[in-house]
């Protein structure tokens, strides 16, 4: 049985933030199926408008964390979760450099996942929202490497991408640092401005086919192994 969802939240953006779209609302939804009570920590990474971070503590969560390398992103989760009624401990920083030495319940992130012509990331401007370096992996590797540092044993990522950037690799690292991994959800999507701007450059690497229009969502749901009785 699904749970029910929660009531729609109040959600503004500020110029120069990337608006929530269809991968916030697959997110969004997985959340009401984790268990969240006063006492659960929430990471967000790359919280963007913060509609995550709002969403979390909307769900049940304690204290919601929201990180992003963009000022105007963390001003922007601060006011939604006022408008909310709740607090977003909103920091500005790289990634799980910005909550180092802290332990999370849940980390839900929604990164820069699209294929970009180079693989320089840019340091200003709302490009940082979507470009993610040749592969569209440059933030997902590092997630997928570091965020067992900052779970707790049985602790949980939820983890958006697209199936252009390889699943498979992210299942493997994630795997490689002691996680159980499971695809939690799917959703077909049509593509949005950014990749229909960049479909013939995304078919002559041959990550799309000709004429392709949609591409597939998946969440990547992975768990911190607990320590076992005897090693305790």
């Amino acid at each position: 049985m699904s749970p029910e969802k929660e009531e729609p939240m109040m959600i503004l953006r500020l110029p120069g933030v990337y608006p929530p779209q269809h991968d916030t609302s697959l997110l969004a939804d997985a959340l009401l199926f984790e268990h969240l009570t006063a006492r659960s920590r929430v990471l967000d990474l790359c919280t963007g408008t913060g509609a995550l971070a709002v969403a979390a503590s909307a769900a049940g969560a304690g204290h919601v964390v929201a990180v992003d390398i963009s000022r105007r992103a963390c001003a922007n989760a601060r006011l939604n979760g006022i408008l909310n009624g709740t607090l977003i401990d909103s920091r500005r920083g790289d990634l799980t450099g910005a909550v180092h030495g802290e332990l999370f319940d849940l980390v839900i992130s929604n990164p820069p996942y699209v294929p970009a012509l180079a693989d320089d990331l840019p340091t200003a401007g709302i490009e940082r929202a979507w470009d993610a370096g040749k592969d569209g992996r440059a933030l997902i590797d590092r997630i997928a490497a570091t965020v067992h540092e900052v779970l707790v044993p049985g602790g949980t990522l939820l983890l958006l991408q697209s199936v252009l950037c390889g699943v498979d690799k992210t299942e493997a690292i994630l795997e490689e640092h002691g996680m159980a991994v499971e695809i939690s959800a799917r959703k077909y999507i049509p593509f949005g401005p950014v990749m229909r701007e960049r479909r013939t450059m995304l078919e002559a690497r041959g990550l799309i086919t000709t004429g392709q229009e949609i591409e597939q969502l998946v969440i990547i749901r992975a768990t911190k192994s607990r320590p076992s009785p005897s090693s305790m």
